[in-house]
């Protein structure tokens, strides 16, 4: 009596038949881009694919092209970091070279193209008819406008409006803006930063930076105030 041959449903059977062809043709197969996108299309997404190849080729060469990308940005922010440490530098320099208090607010002023911005200035609350002499150049701000800013202790904020309260009229086209305090006793008063760019001061090297300038900044006025030395609660702790 002969053996039949076990019986197979007709998906078994073809996916059998699509097994074999795939064990004896291995090689065909690396070649047949098309074959391979019906079979791995999670692998090859586009199921037009006539020349792996070109394929493999063409996505190397996409990859590639990101590295050097990615690699390109990393090396303008390193540049940018160093040129903005040695602009802190120069800046804090200028500063040292100041002969009068005008000096001092031209060069806080100054300091918008040197850390990428767009305006800078100095900003003390006060009222415009209580101006004193020999500040020209600093922007008066309402009372208390300073500590609605930065809170009542804090040192520093960044923040995405407020451009025309603290620079004045065609402050609003700034879309960030750095603000420090300066303690320089009564009233209060800010050195602040603006640039049209969203999100321009979000980095905390960046920050560090103009905070260290500020801190130079506030020294500066102390001075040509004579004011005296400003002693930080935390000194010596």
């Amino acid at each position: 009596m002969s053996e039949r041959a076990p019986s197979h449903a007709p998906a078994d059977a073809a996916a059998e038949a699509v097994k074999a062809y795939v064990r004896t043709n291995r090689a065909r197969l690396a070649r047949d881009g098309e074959l391979l996108a019906l079979l791995l299309p999670e692998r090859f997404p586009n199921d037009d694919v006539r020349d792996l190849q070109r394929h493999i080729i063409e996505k190397i060469a996409h990859e590639n092209a990101a590295l050097r990308a990615e690699r390109d940005r990393l090396k303008s922010a390193r540049a940018h970091a160093s040129q903005l440490g040695e602009g802190v530098r120069q800046a804090v320099l200028d500063l040292v070279d100041t002969r009068s208090f005008k000096e001092v607010i031209a060069v806080a002023k100054s300091t918008a193209e040197t850390f990428g911005a767009h305006r800078a200035a100095i900003c003390v609350e006060g009222e415009e008819s209580a101006r004193p002499k020999g500040t020209a150049g600093v922007r008066l701000i309402g009372p208390g406008i300073a500590a609605a800013v930065l809170g009542r202790d804090g040192t520093h904020t960044v923040l995405s409006g407020g451009g025309n309260l603290l620079f004045g009229p065609g402050g609003g086209e700034c879309k960030s803006i750095a603000a420090f305090r300066l303690v320089i006793g009564d009233p209060a008063a800010l050195y602040v930063l603006g640039a049209r760019e969203p999100r321009r001061f979000d980095n905390e090297q960046l920050t560090r930076d103009l905070a260290f300038f500020a801190r130079a900044l506030e020294r500066a006025i102390r001075a040509w105030l004579d004011l005296p030395k400003f002693i930080p609660a935390n000194a010596g702790t």
